[in-house]
């Protein structure tokens, strides 16, 4: 089963009656499916229309035309919906309550029969043990955002519908959300993440789609979008004359020793490697280049144009 599917997805916000005009497409045609257990990633710039994706997964906004389903059921679905844990990005919680009375209260929102040992667990696992008794308004935005993971995590949903999920947290916070995260897939759970920190996605995700104007642009393994089979990076032990491997068709890496070469297969790249050897370089690692994620969603704008919806 699929964990979110969409076809032909669209949304336009306005235009009716009483206004006139053709209104502001904030989907247009979204085609994208998402198998149950994946980590995907949803990325691209302000006004791509992810907010109304998300919005549309969680069936706060109804689609326009085109068809959205949730763990196979329509997402206003109380069946679906149980089974989904949401994290905002815009988070709002009650200064006055503390992290056991907010959880509590979610708890009772979700059904959840008996979660008081569900909701000091949560606590624990998001690194808020201690902080029990305090009141939220005196916690840090990153406190926040971890008792909002807390929140979507309670009840063990399927579906993670995560947006910006590490925003205000600390190195060592992030690192243990993509623990936290890493446990949730391995118990079958599906991540959808939406994300500025372009890095944080690359780690947690397996699957990425680029979103602009309402339309994805690209989609795919986060290794078929962001490799190369034919572009390979190479590190040679110091000293390196640098100057002889540029004349042999080397280019110039971000690092000491490390030089990049497109090879269309494995004579090929023998040839430079021989090369280089004559030369007189040692070579000390090889492994094909890969990209990071700003690099692929410059590329894929630059084709396909980044003006969007919201």
């Amino acid at each position: 089963m699929l964990a979110i599917e969409a076809r032909g997805l669209r949304k336009t916000y306005g235009g009716g009656w009483p206004r006139r005009g053709a209104g502001r497409e904030a989907l247009a045609g979204l085609d994208l499916v998402v198998p149950e257990g994946a980590a995907f990633g949803l990325i691209g710039l302000n006004g791509a229309g992810k907010t109304t994706f998300i919005k549309s997964l969680l069936g706060v906004v109804r689609p326009s035309a085109g068809v959205v389903r949730v763990l196979g059921k329509d997402p206003e679905d109380p069946a679906a919906r149980a089974q989904i844990g949401y994290l905002p990005e815009r988070l709002f919680l009650p200064h006055a309550f503390t992290p056991v009375q907010f959880l509590s209260s979610v708890a009772r929102l979700k059904g959840l029969p008996r979660a008081d040992d569900e909701v000091r667990r949560q606590i624990g696992r998001v690194g808020l043990s201690g902080e029990e008794a305090r009141r939220i308004g005196g916690f840090s935005k990153g406190m926040r955002q971890r008792l909002g993971l807390a929140a979507a995590l309670l009840g063990g949903p399927m579906l993670l519908v995560l947006d910006e999920p590490t925003d205000g947290v600390d190195p060592l916070g992030r690192a243990e959300i993509r623990r936290i995260l890493a446990e949730e897939r391995a118990r079958g759970a599906t991540l959808f993440l939406n994300s500025h920190l372009l890095a944080e996605t690359e780690r947690v995700c397996d699957r990425i789609g680029i979103l602009s104007g309402g339309r994805l642009l690209r989609e795919g393994p986060i290794e078929a979008l962001c490799g190369s089979e034919t572009r390979y990076r190479l590190t040679f032990a110091p000293p390196v004359d640098a100057a002889a491997l540029l004349a042999l068709g080397f280019r110039a890496g971000e690092g000491e020793g490390v030089f990049v070469v497109d090879a269309p297969d494995p004579s090929a790249l023998n040839e430079y490697i021989d090369g280089a050897r004559r030369a007189g370089a040692r070579l000390v690692g090889l492994a094909h280049d890969v990209r990071d994620l700003e690099e692929v969603l410059a590329e894929a704008l630059g084709q396909g144009g980044g003006q969007g919806g919201a």
